[in-house]
């Protein structure tokens, strides 16, 4: 269960800018881009080509407003896949604030569904795969301005957002001029991080929305993250915003009250993973240790599940919080 995360081996996506727009619907378009499979992590980190290929059906929207160019934002959906009383309700608001849209199911686009994936080899590359695929295809839709297309995401879409921030996984996955403009990851699965090193991220600046009370995301892990960070004199482009009384999920309105759920796979007990340039590093007291496949199994299957409850004022002010990063990030 825990394989992907222990010896990260992943079955990733790789897409290319090929992709058109069929039908419109309620003021969306419904389009198609093109992914493709890779066997593992180090398939993808050797940039060696592609196993295979995926289509994957997303919505395209725009705002009211007429204009030449648009900035856009990709949103990726959470570990349930994307529901339109959720990721599509978010979309909508950053339409009415002026962005064009992108969303799309990367587990219903390959026959799956989160909850089938969770822990497994397949876990979180199609996200980031797909991610780069999409910010392929809206670089060249002529309506969006190319310079200025944002990743936002929530949980394992928000793990997402953050890695897309990563620079050997940009260069590996989108070996071309484009790059996300900016990142914004609420409530993220907090697996990964980068190892402290120059151009270690896109440059991009990255948003981190955070529960005081996500047991799957304890504050102090970012925290050390950031502290490791600025030890080494390189200062992590993460900005955060803790809202004390949240729990992990407070975007999703079909979540009760907070609620324990103890199937779910969680590494809140375990180190951060560092990606870097060579091998893989567990950050382990402030320092980044060799990557033990054992140390990571254990605490993992030590802790699994997590709370998560629906907070809709957080959720509004997280939503806010969001939009004035993306509206200063996007800035022409």
């Amino acid at each position: 269960m825990y394989q992907m995360l222990c010896v990260l081996l992943a079955t990733i996506v790789y897409g290319t800018a090929i992709g058109h727009c069929q039908t419109t619907q309620g003021g969306l378009t419904t389009a198609t881009f093109q992914s493709s499979t890779y066997r593992d992590m180090r398939q993808i980190l050797a940039h060696e080509a592609p196993s295979g290929a995926v289509t994957v059906k997303a919505s395209l929207g725009f705002p009211e407003r007429a204009r030449d160019r648009y900035p856009a934002v990709i949103v990726v959906h959470g570990l349930g896949g994307y529901r339109d009383s959720h990721e599509g309700y978010v979309a909508a608001e950053l339409r009415k604030a002026g962005f064009a849209t992108l969303t799309y199911d990367s587990f219903a686009a390959r026959g799956t569904t989160g909850a089938a994936l969770q822990g497994s080899a397949g876990y979180l590359m199609p996200g980031i795969g797909d991610a780069y695929a999409a910010l392929r295809f809206l670089s060249a839709e002529p309506r969006i301005d190319a310079d200025r297309i944002a990743i936002i995401g929530f949980s394992y879409g928000g793990e997402v957002a953050h890695l897309a921030a990563f620079e050997t996984l940009r260069s590996a996955l989108n070996p071309g001029s484009e790059l996300f403009a900016a990142h914004v990851a609420f409530y993220p699965g907090g697996n990964f991080g980068v190892i402290a090193e120059a151009g270690a991220y896109t440059g991009a600046p990255v948003l981190m929305l955070l529960g005081g009370k996500d047991e799957n995301l304890p504050v102090t892990k970012i925290e050390s993250y950031l502290a490791y960070a600025r030890a080494a004199g390189i200062q992590a482009p993460i900005e955060s915003v803790i809202y004390p009384g949240a729990y992990h999920g407070w975007t999703a309105p079909d979540l009760p009250s907070a609620r324990f759920y103890p199937d779910f796979v969680s590494t809140k007990k375990c180190p951060l993973i560092l990606l870097g340039r060579k091998a893989p590093a567990l950050l382990i007291d402030g320092e980044p240790k060799p990557f033990d496949p054992a140390v990571f199994a254990a605490c993992a299957a030590a802790a699994p599940g997590y709370s998560m409850g629906y907070d809709a004022a957080v959720r509004t002010k997280s939503i806010a919080d969001a939009l004035r990063f993306l509206q200063r990030s996007l800035r022409p």
